[in-house]
């Protein structure tokens, strides 16, 4: 029977090069957004806009989301201890789970909120909400720029507080188009309205970081891998004569591991299947933490319910 653990090194590094960018960029924008949040709280509450203060109360969850999210990474890059055998990579996906649980109830409110006006529009001082705006949308641009600088394709947390501040941005564009009618046309409605489009936009964007958060959470397998695929590359080496007990499931969003038992031919050496099995999965499916236990064809998997 053979045992092997696969480690590269080239992850690790690669690892803690992405997760200094993150965090670089997770700081600054968490800076940014907090300073502006204030102004935007002050001026929607002067103002009497929902649009500005849905977009200030959307603020105040990229602050609290973007501080989790540095407050994640540098806390996921602690040592692996002897109780948490992979560290506390995962309490990434735990921030990321609950910024878009945050997205989602602030969508609610916000629903409620802009129902309440549109039975009742109040009068907005639109100028100086179009000001606030404007002035927020360039924060918000600024935000987003610096955290496309960091990881967000590959890294769910990144990922979530940028859509945080993408979902503010838009809100911000509804907010100055709000103001823009109001303005010019007089229209007060237009400002719950632009509040609801908000809302729907947050919402979509709640959802989607939650459920892929949660995935991750329940050892899903990444959506960037078949299984059956891994399978049946597995299965395609000449050495390997079955492959069962097959388990893929990320650590954190940009952590893939696998474990899996394969059976191979008699005549075949341990290490040769070892070595072929692993090169596969790093070339085509880019998965570089394995754990994988090779059989010999007679002795096979002992117990039918552990080998599916």
């Amino acid at each position: 029977m053979g045992h092997s653990h696969d480690h590269s090194h080239s992850h690790g590094h690669g690892h803690h090069h992405h997760g200094g960018n993150n965090k670089t960029a997770l700081k600054w924008s968490f800076f940014l957004i907090t300073a502006f949040m204030v102004v935007e709280v002050v001026g929607g509450v002067l103002t009497n806009s929902l649009a500005l203060l849905s977009d200030a109360g959307h603020m105040l969850s990229d602050a609290a989301a973007l501080g989790l999210s540095f407050l994640a990474l540098t806390y996921g890059q602690r040592k692996a201890t002897h109780s948490k055998t992979f560290g506390y990579k995962r309490f990434e996906i735990l921030a990321a789970f609950l910024n878009g649980l945050t997205l989602l109830v602030i969508s609610l409110y916000i629903f409620w909120e802009a129902y309440q006006r549109l039975m009742d529009p109040p009068e907005v001082v639109s100028k100086g909400m179009l000001i606030i705006s404007f002035t927020g949308l360039l924060v918000n641009i600024a935000a987003a720029y610096i955290l496309m600088k960091g990881d967000k394709d590959e890294n769910l947390n990144v990922r979530s507080a940028f859509l945080h501040v993408l979902g503010d941005m838009l809100g911000s564009v509804g907010a100055i188009i709000a103001a823009l009618l109001i303005m010019f046309l007089g229209w007060s409605i237009a400002d719950p309205i632009a509040s609801i489009i908000v809302a729907i936009l947050i919402i979509i964007s709640g959802f989607r970081v939650t459920k892929e958060s949660f995935h991750i959470l329940m050892e899903g397998s990444p959506l960037t891998i078949d299984v059956l695929k891994v399978k049946e590359a597995l299965l395609a080496l000449p050495e390997v004569k079955d492959v069962h007990d097959l388990h893929v499931w990320s650590i954190t969003s940009d952590f893939p591991a696998l474990s899996c038992h394969i059976v191979k031919e008699s005549n075949t050496d341990y290490q040769t299947v070892l070595k072929e099995a692993n090169k596969t999965l790093h070339d085509q499916f880019h998965i570089e933490h394995t754990t994988i236990q090779v059989d010999e064809a007679a002795v096979g998997c002992q117990k039918e319910d552990h080998c599916n």
